[in-house]
């Protein structure tokens, strides 16, 4: 994975930080990262955009999305790297730029499916825990805080209705969407019931994680709730 360099806020021991942020799909997890990391000075690792990447690999070559032994040989084929940039991650599938492709709902649902098997995502947590090794970071995904970095100095649990999770996920389609947003609505829940009952790594708050409910709050006091997270579990190095 590629390195950065990081002027990350340290904590009072002298670590470089780590924020993870997990949550369910539709959540804003993605937005709050960024915002977190232009805050604190972090850099932003969006894993959701990993599996993306890898369940467009998967869906190129025709890999069926319930065949765990071709999707598990397909991950030794498979290179994934994320690069920072000002508004979001460069995502390099195998040296290409897929950034703009892995966000349709083709690509999110398939993401869902492939990351319910172990062998994907333990190939995906050691990517991950690489990326993440020397702190600085702001991760967020399904299970950062309760599998990828357990030890994190924060951890936030973002979560919202799925209705109303949903209408966001329709409104970013833009003006002419080719699903109803009652389709999007009834995806999302069923991604929720595969992310939350998989056997491996469920979605799930770590029982030391901040819980923030963004149902009925604006995109700013949500920022500004999570920013206050930040601060107040890591006061000594905010103080700096």
């Amino acid at each position: 994975m590629t390195a950065f360099a990081n002027p990350a806020k340290h904590d009072s021991s002298g670590k470089r930080i780590i924020v993870a942020i997990d949550g369910p799909a539709g959540a804003g997890k993605s937005t709050i990262a960024r915002q977190l990391a232009r805050r604190f000075g972090l850099l932003n690792l969006e894993t959701g955009a990993m599996y993306r990447a890898f369940a467009l690999k998967a869906l190129r070559r025709d890999v069926a999305l319930d065949d765990a032994a071709a999707l598990e040989q397909l991950s030794t084929e498979t290179d994934i790297r994320l690069e920072a940039g000002e508004a979001e991650n460069r995502v390099l599938l195998d040296d290409e730029d897929v950034t703009g492709q892995i966000r349709n709902p083709v690509v999110t649902d398939a993401a869902s499916r492939v990351s319910v098997f172990p062998s994907i995502r333990a190939w995906m947590v050691r990517l991950q825990q690489q990326m993440g090794a020397d702190g600085g970071v702001v991760m967020e995904g399904r299970d950062i805080g309760t599998v990828v970095f357990p030890h994190a100095e924060v951890k936030i649990f973002l979560d919202a209705a799925p209705e109303v999770r949903g209408m966001r996920r329709f409104d970013q389609m833009g003006p002419a969407p080719a699903v109803q947003a009652e389709e999007v609505i009834r995806d999302l829940r069923a991604r929720d019931e595969r992310d939350r009952n998989r056997a491996d790594s469920p979605l799930k708050p770590s029982p030391d994680a901040v819980l923030l409910d963004s149902t009925d709050m604006t995109l700013e006091q949500v920022v500004k709730a999570a920013e206050a997270i930040v601060e107040s579990r890591l006061q000594p190095a905010v103080a700096r």
